[in-house]
Parts: structure tokens; C-alpha cells; sequence
């Protein structure tokens, strides 16, 4: 039983006794009236019942405020616990937003990273393809000698520039038609020919690929001329008379 309704219930009990000793206590020789004992009675049995209806409103009153306390309490458990559920699904809802924009960054970051490799990969695949361009030599002495010595690099061929210019001009004075037909070769029936006037059989022999099968063309008469002097001289800066 609450507080409140224990103390109203005690109260009531303690009148009610009052009212019953107060009747019980009148002496059995007092020469009282009958009138005076009914009336006696009545006015007690009211003063019962009246405190038998305030103990009763007392005891309605104080039930009605435990409800209320009880409702206001459920009350506030429950919106705490509203309160509580849709902070609990906030959390989740943001959790989720974030997860969802972490997923699309990372998925962005892929994309862009592979959109780079593939562009990267088709820039090498183009610069591997792109044709390199043409290297143009003048079509006299100079633009020979320079044309030779690009073939000559790329095999690994010893000479330089002013070492041919200066074999050329003796053997030849830089005409890519000069054929000599007067020395022991010649004799032979096998005459040095060209800029650097090789023979036939050591122009055939010391061939470098990549250039003309005809003993006048300029750059082919140099590349092997130079060839067969590499090998045999070390190199055609070291030929300085008939070789």
C-alpha cells in the first residue's frame, strides 16, 4: 500500500474508535432518557459513516494520484525510450550515409586510377608506334661521310669523320666514280673502284647491311671500306697511304 493511503487508513481507523469508546463508555446506572441514547446512537453511527466516507474519498483521491504518477512515469519511460530509438536510427541512417559515400569515393579513386593507366598505356603504345623521323644528309661528300657514320655507329664500326674525308680526298678526291685502272688490281682485272676505291672482293666481303649492293654508291663504298679497314687497321684513321 503507498504512503499516503497508509497514513489516510489510520486515521480513519483511530476516529472510528473514538466514536465507539465514546458510546461504550456511558455507565449502565445513568439515568439518561432512551431518547438520549438513540439519539446518542444516531449521532455516533453518522460521525461512523462519515468518517467511513472521508477515509473512502481519502483512499479514491490518493489511488487516482498513484495513477497519475504511474501514467507520467510510463510516460516518460516510453518517450525516453521513442527518443532513444530514433537516435539509435540516426546513428544507423549516418553510418550508412557515410559508408555509402566511403564506398563511392574508393569506387571513384578506382575509376580515375584506371582511366590513367589506360591513358598512360596508350601514350606508350603510341610513342612505341610513332615513327621515327627521317634523318636527311646532303647528296655531296659531307652529307656521305655523315650518312656512313650513322650506319657505321649502329655496327659497332670505328672511324671518324675527318679520318675518311681524308682518305677519300687521296684516293679518290671525292668522286664516287673514280675507278683506278692502271695499278696492280687493275692488272688483275679487278680494279679498285669508288670513293675509297675498293676492290670488288673486299666490297662483297666487308658489305654492311642496310646499304647499297652497288660498289659506287657513296655511303655503301665507305661503310665497307671502313669495315675491312677496322678490321684490318683498327680503324680508318689509321690509313694514311694505299691499303
Amino acid at each position: 500500500m503507498p504512503k499516503n493511503t497508509h497514513k489516510i487508513a489510520i486515521t480513519g481507523a483511530a476516529a472510528l474508535g473514538a466514536a465507539a469508546i465514546a458510546f461504550s463508555v456511558v455507565p449502565a446506572d445513568a439515568q439518561t432518557t432512551a431518547t438520549d441514547a438513540v439519539s446518542s446512537s444516531r449521532v455516533a453511527s453518522e460521525q461512523v459513516r462519515e468518517v467511513k466516507g472521508s477515509v473512502t474519498d481519502q483512499l479514491a483521491g490518493s489511488s487516482v494520484k498513484v495513477d497519475a504518477i504511474e501514467a507520467k512515469k510510463k510516460a516518460a519511460a516510453d518517450a525516453a525510450a521513442k527518443k532513444k530509438a530514433a537516435a539509435q536510427a540516426a546513428a544507423k541512417k549516418k553510418a550508412a550515409a557515410e559508408a555509402a559515400a566511403k564506398k563511392k569515393a574508393a569506387a571513384k579513386k578506382a575509376a580515375a586510377a584506371h582511366k590513367a593507366k589506360q591513358a598512360a598505356s596508350r601514350s606508350a603504345k603510341r610513342a612505341a608506334v610513332k615513327p621515327v623521323a627521317a634523318k636527311n644528309y646532303a647528296n655531296n661528300l659531307d652529307g656521305w661521310i655523315r650518312e656512313s657514320l650513322d650506319v657505321m655507329k649502329k655496327h659497332d664500326i670505328p672511324g671518324s669523320y675527318n679520318g675518311i674525308k681524308r682518305n677519300i680526298i687521296r684516293e679518290s678526291s671525292g668522286n664516287p666514280n673514280a675507278i683506278n685502272d692502271w695499278d696492280i688490281n687493275a692488272i688483275n682485272g679487278i680494279p679498285s673502284k669508288g670513293l675509297l676505291q675498293v676492290i670488288p672482293p673486299t666490297f662483297k666481303t666487308y658489305h654492311v647491311a642496310g646499304t647499297s649492293w652497288n660498289i659506287y654508291d657513296p655511303v655503301a663504298n665507305i661503310t665497307a671500306a671502313c669495315n675491312y679497314a677496322a678490321d684490318r687497321y683498327g680503324s680508318m684513321d689509321n690509313v694514311n697511304s694505299a691499303y
